[in-house]
């Protein structure tokens, strides 16, 4: 959860005022502190719903892969479920049971040896998933009785819960860092930071820096070829918290997934691509021996015994039927069609903001739906001064810079997600086309990374690196 400390916007501790057309009389409800005592469920409703209007447009909001858009019938299904515990299995075991059939259909979705021997969970989104497949990998380091502190290799690229996952877990961070136009990991670099301690190679399919898939087959040959050399056995843990739910739909013969013997595990977001409202996460491993017995848990004081593996106990089950629906509703096909016109709007509107000029593109959007560009030098204004321009059109387009060895590079980043259209598209190059001539009129850019505030990539972060996955 994101902390929250003290405001300091001039406002103080000063009471909310309620309108008088909302209650019998005017009220003041204190913002930081519980109300003395009870008012009318439409007055708090309003007072709340009132505040919820200064936010953004969730549909506007490109720099989130979160899910904004779900059909009636999903947001039905969900209401239905909002008080069923997905821990509960035994309370609940038709919604177990949905949970148990979304993990088989994604281990034939992501080809493991034998979908049946093939061992998943869902969980609250992405990032947990990531580090239910990290602590496999060093439970599995650990069971090789090997002395010295384990490591984990990685692109600086990363998203921010391999950070947290090694900074929590006690594992040695290893970062490869973006050399010249290589903006993610490679697998002669990866391979060059690999030891005995080392408990696995994290691949990236879908950076949140550029939206470009890492070359998972070409790091496992690299490991393959460093063990037939020196006998280390570095397994493969494929971040695929967006690429996971494009690749198997637009791409069937990229191999990145259980294909290869190598990946160990894999992750993905069903509130990203996997197109339900958050937060739902799966992890999937190869089978059984990729994930350590003793990492499971067994409680039985909810009723019946129930093995669990997750750093959550209680969550919704909502969004798990959500998932099943979804995979029910569209089938493979209907993903395909899906991601396939995600990924025509990101080529497209990528192909339109290169024609404009002042902008070049470092991806295009033809691996997952997303594309980076920068401003050129001489513009006369950066990626922030847009970022800020077209907020003022409603528009939330992230600007941000590189991590290390490439702090010189600022980009803008666009995520294309279901229900923003070609028509969503066309409006956002209008609006695109209506501040160039204002910025074009700047001699020099008006805006620094600081006035990014939540939209530049290290605001999550202990040091400014990684972005956010949100």
């Amino acid at each position: 959860m994101a902390l929250k400390h003290p405001r300091h916007d001039g406002r103080g501790d000063r009471d909310l005022q309620v309108n008088p057309i909302f209650s019998r009389e005017p009220v003041e409800v204190p913002r930081y502190a519980l109300p003395r005592g009870e008012m009318e469920p439409g007055t708090a409703y309003q007072v709340v719903h009132d505040e919820l209007m200064l936010d953004g447009n969730a549909r506007l909001n490109l720099a989130t892969f979160v899910s904004t858009w779900a059909e009636p019938e999903a947001l039905r299904l969900m209401a239905e479920c909002a008080e069923k515990n997905m821990i509960d299995k035994d309370e609940y075991p038709q919604t177990a049971e949905l949970e148990l059939r979304c993990v088989h259909m994604l281990a034939r979705l992501w080809n493991a040896p034998d979908p049946r021997r093939a061992v998943g969970c869902s969980t609250t989104g992405s990032s947990e998933a990531a580090m239910l497949g990290g602590l496999a990998l060093k439970r599995r380091w650990q069971r090789k009785g090997l002395k010295g502190r384990p490591n984990i290799v990685m692109g600086v690229n990363v998203q921010i819960c391999w950070e947290k996952f090694a900074d929590y877990f006690e594992v040695e961070p290893r970062y490869v860092p973006m050399e010249g136009d290589r903006y993610h990991l490679g697998a002669r670099e990866a391979v060059e930071l690999c030891d005995e301690n080392t408990i696995g190679v994290v691949a990236v399919l879908g950076s949140t820096f550029d939206g470009s898939y890492e070359p998972v087959a070409g790091i496992c040959a690299a490991l393959d070829d460093l063990q037939e050399r020196t006998g280390v056995d570095v397994p493969v843990h494929v971040d695929g918290a967006s690429g996971a739910m494009i690749a198997p739909f637009l791409d069937p013969d990229l191999h990145w997934d259980f294909r290869l013997p190598r990946v160990a595990s894999i992750n993905t977001s069903g509130h990203k691509y996997g197109l339900v409202m958050p937060g739902v996460g799966w992890a999937l491993w190869r089978d059984q021996d990729a994930l350590p017995d003793d990492l499971v848990f067994h409680v039985n004081y909810l009723g019946g015994d129930m093995p669990t593996f997750a750093l959550n106990f209680s969550r919704p089950g909502a969004q798990v039927v959500a998932q099943y629906y979804t995979f029910l509703r569209l089938g493979f096909d209907g993903y395909r069609r899906v991601q396939q016109n995600c990924r025509d709007v990101a080529t497209r509107l990528a192909a339109e903001v290169a024609k404009l000029g002042p902008f070049e593109l470092l991806t295009d959007g033809s691996d997952i739906p997303v594309f980076a560009f920068r401003t050129h030098d001489d513009a006369g204004f950066n990626v922030f001064d847009v970022s800020a321009a077209l907020r003022e059109y409603g528009w939330l387009v992230p600007a941000y810079t590189f991590p290390k060895n490439r702090e010189d590079l600022a980009v803008l980043r666009v995520v294309v997600r279901n229900g923003f259209s070609h028509d969503l598209a066309d409006l956002l190059l209008d609006d695109l086309r209506r501040v160039l001539p204002r910025l074009s009129a700047q001699t020099s850019p008006q805006r620094t990374p600081e006035d990014a505030g939540g939209f530049a990539h290290g605001a999550e972060t202990k040091n400014p690196r990684t972005p956010g996955r949100s």
